[in-house]
C-alpha cells in the first residue's frame, strides 16, 4: 500500500462451500442458516486444486497426480475464472515454457531424483519480482512490459532449488500501489482491475492483490507477494487467506523492483500457515538453517503470554466481535492474554517522515533498477524519463489516476542528504526501541495482537481507494519497523474475510508463525470464496435494499 477463510457466520448469514482438509484449515458450515445466492455459475475449487500447499505437495509425493496433470488443471481454472467467468484478471502472465518443466520434473520424480520438498509445485509471483523465465517483470506498466531479464531474484532461486515451478506473474496495484495519491488497489495499465473472489466488486487491496486473489481462489499452489507498507497483509485479509511479511532481510530484495531499501520485503501467500512455513524455507536464501515448519504444533501457545493491542482494535464492531472470538480461541489454546491500553507515542512529524523516507529511497532504488535493465527492452532510465513516458501515453497509464508519488519522488534529494538520515533513524527508532520493541518487553510478552484491516469497501474508479477513517491493526509499525508480520483469517462478515496479525520482534519469525498456526488449528475460520456479484447476491441484503413496501 503507498502509506501503509474460513466458512463465517455473521449477522444471520453462514457462508457455505467449505471442503474438508486434513490441515483443518476451514470451518465447518451451518446448514440451518440462510445461504447466499452464488455467482451464475459455481466457480468454486474442487479437488487437488482446492487444497493448501501441503495437501498439494502431498498429492504429488504420493502419485495422486502428476505435476504436468496439476499445472494443466491450474491453467484450466486460470482460463475458467481468471480470464473468462467472474474475470479475476488476477493473472498477469503465465510461464510459457510451464508445461515443458512440469514433464522434466515428472520424469525426475520417476526416476527416484526429487529436487526439494516443492517438487514439481506450481507457484505464483507477484509481478515486480524477476525470474530467469520467458516472462516480463512489468510492475504493471506499460513502460516495462518487454523487461525480459533472464534474471532469478534469490527467492525465486531458492524456490527452484526446492523444485518448484513458476506457474506464472500475478496482476498488482501498478508499481505496488507507489505511483498515485488517488490510486486504486489492484489496478494496472496492463493487467486492468483485480477482483475479489469473495465479492466481486469488493477491493481486493494492494498492492500484491493479484497475489492474494489468486491464491484464495485456488489458481496455484501458493504465491508471493511484496510489502513496503502493508501490500502482503491488506491483500491477504481482503481475500481470507495467510499472509505472512517476514522480518526484513531474511528473504533477499536484489532483483525485485524496488519502494523502500529499508522495508521492501517479499512475503507468503497460502491458504494455511504451514504454507507459508514451507514457502519460507526457500525464500529465506539468507537463513538457510532454519526449518520455519518445524515448530508448528497445535499447543505452541500453552503458556505464551500474548500482547492484546486494544489501542490498536478499531471501532467496527462487527470485527471487534470476530476479535472477541479470537481471544476466545487463543484462551482455548492456552495462551495467557495481556491487555496493551496506551499506544506508544511517536513525533509529531511522524507521519510526513515516514513517507518522506519512502519517496526519498523510491527514487534511488528505482533509478538504480531502470539502469539495470536492457535498453533494448526498457527505454525510460531513470524515473523522470519514466514520468515523461506516462505522459506521453497519458491515455493508457492515467486514464484513472495520476503520478503525483512520481513526481514528488523525483523532487527528493539523495539519501546521503541530513534530511533523509535523520527522518530514517527516527522513524525506525520509534517503531523498533520506542515502539514495538517496548511493548514486548515492558508487559513481557512474546507476540502483539490486533485486528489485521478493516472489511474492505467497493472498488472506486471515481474516487479512488476510499477506506474507513478508523484503520484496525498495528502493521504500519510493524512494516516501518521491518519486523515480522502474520496475518490469520478470524471470519467473515457477510462474506467478507477479516483477520488477525501477529506481530514479533526482529527475526522472531519462526516463532510467530509457531503462534499463528496454533491459533489456526484452534479456530479454523479461513472463508472459501463464493465469487458473489455484490452484497445484495446475499437475500436479507437484497430485501432491505428493497425496502418494506417492496418486499412485501
Amino acid at each position: 500500500m503507498k502509506h501503509l477463510l474460513v466458512c463465517a457466520v455473521a449477522a444471520g448469514i453462514s457462508i457455505s462451500g467449505c471442503s474438508p482438509s486434513t490441515e483443518s484449515s476451514v470451518m465447518t458450515p451451518q446448514s440451518n442458516i440462510l445461504q447466499p445466492e452464488l455467482a451464475e455459475t459455481d466457480f468454486r475449487a474442487k479437488g487437488i486444486i482446492a487444497g493448501s500447499l501441503p495437501e498439494v505437495i502431498d498429492a504429488l509425493n504420493t502419485g495422486k497426480i502428476s505435476s504436468q496433470a496439476l499445472v494443466k488443471l491450474y491453467i484450466e481454472r486460470i482460463e475458467k475464472i481468471d480470464k473468462n467467468g467472474p474475470k479475476l484478471q488476477s493473472i498477469l502472465a503465465l510461464n510459457p515454457d510451464v508445461l515443458a518443466i512440469a514433464q522434466k520434473l515428472d520424469k525426475q520424480r520417476a526416476a527416484g531424483e526429487i529436487i526439494g520438498p516443492l517438487h514439481g509445485v506450481p507457484v505464483l509471483l507477484k509481478d515486480n519480482i524477476e525470474t530467469k523465465d520467458r516472462i516480463a517483470t512489468t510492475a504493471g506498466a506499460l513502460a516495462l512490459k518487454d523487461n525480459i531479464t533472464g534474471r532469478d531474484s534469490p527467492l525465486v532461486a531458492g524456490l527452484r532449488a526446492q523444485g518448484a515451478i513458476i506457474l506464472g506473474k500475478t496482476n498488482l496495484s501498478q508499481w505496488a500501489n507507489f505511483r498515485s495519491e488517488g490510486s486504486m488497489s489492484g489496478w494496472s495499465a496492463l493487467g486492468g482491475q483485480v477482483k475479489n473472489p469473495h465479492m466481486l466488486d469488493r477491493n481486493p487491496c494492494g498492492s500484491s492483490s493479484g497475489s492474494g486473489a489468486a491464491t484464495a481462489a485456488s489458481l496455484a499452489a501458493a504465491s508471493v507477494g511484496t510489502e513496503t507498507n502493508g501490500s502482503v497483509i491488506c491483500p491477504s485479509n481482503a481475500n481470507g487467506i495467510v499472509g505472512f511479511k517476514p522480518t526484513v532481510g531474511i528473504v533477499p530484495q536484489q532483483y525485485i523492483i524496488p519502494i523502500s531499501v529499508s522495508q521492501d520485503t517479499a512475503g507468503t501467500m497460502t491458504k494455511t500457515v504451514m504454507g507459508a512455513a514451507l514457502m519460507m524455507n526457500a525464500m529465506a536464501t539468507t537463513t538457510p538453517n532454519t526449518d520455519y515448519s518445524a515448530g508448528l504444533t497445535k499447543d505452541a501457545l500453552k503458556g505464551v503470554r500474548v500482547g492484546l493491542l486494544n489501542f490498536a482494535k478499531g471501532d467496527s464492531a462487527p470485527i471487534l466481535e470476530h476479535f472477541k472470538t479470537a481471544l476466545s480461541d487463543l484462551k482455548d489454546a492456552g495462551a495467557i492474554l495481556v491487555d496493551i491500553d496506551e499506544r506508544p507515542e511517536t513525533p509529531s512529524n511522524f507521519g510526513g517522515m515516514s513517507y518522506d523516507i519512502l519517496k526519498y529511497e523510491f527514487k534511488d532504488g528505482l533509478n538504480t533498477y531502470l539502469a539495470s535493465t536492457s535498453p533494448a527492452q526498457v527505454s525510460t532510465r531513470n524515473l523522470q524519463q519514466l514520468i515523461d513516458f506516462n505522459e506521453a501515453h497519458k491515455e493508457i497509464e492515467l486514464a484513472l489516476f495520476d503520478q503525483s508519488i512520481f513526481v514528488a519522488s523525483q523532487a527528493m534529494d539523495s539519501l546521503e542528504s541530513e534530511e533523509y538520515q535523520t527522518a530514517i533513524q527516527i522513524v525506525q527508532t520509534s517503531t523498533r526501541q520506542e515502539g514495538i520493541d517496548r511493548l514486548l518487553q515492558e508487559h513481557n510478552v512474546q507476540v502483539l495482537l490486533a485486528p489485521s484491516g478493516p472489511t474492505v469497501p467497493i472498488v472506486d474508479p471515481i474516487n479512488g481507494d476510499v477506506w474507513p477513517n478508523s484503520w484496525p491493526g498495528y502493521g504500519s509499525h510493524a512494516a516501518r519497523a521491518g519486523y515480522p508480520h502474520v496475518s490469520v483469517p478470524m471470519g467473515g462478515i457477510h462474506g467478507i474475510s477479516v483477520s488477525l496479525s501477529f506481530i514479533g520482534g526482529e527475526n522472531a519469525d519462526a516463532e510467530i508463525l509457531t503462534y499463528a498456526y496454533a491459533y489456526e488449528q484452534h479456530s479454523l475460520r479461513r472463508l472459501e470464496p463464493q465469487y458473489l456479484k455484490n452484497a445484495q447476491a446475499i437475500p436479507f441484503i437484497a430485501d432491505a435494499m428493497k425496502g418494506y413496501k417492496a418486499a412485501n
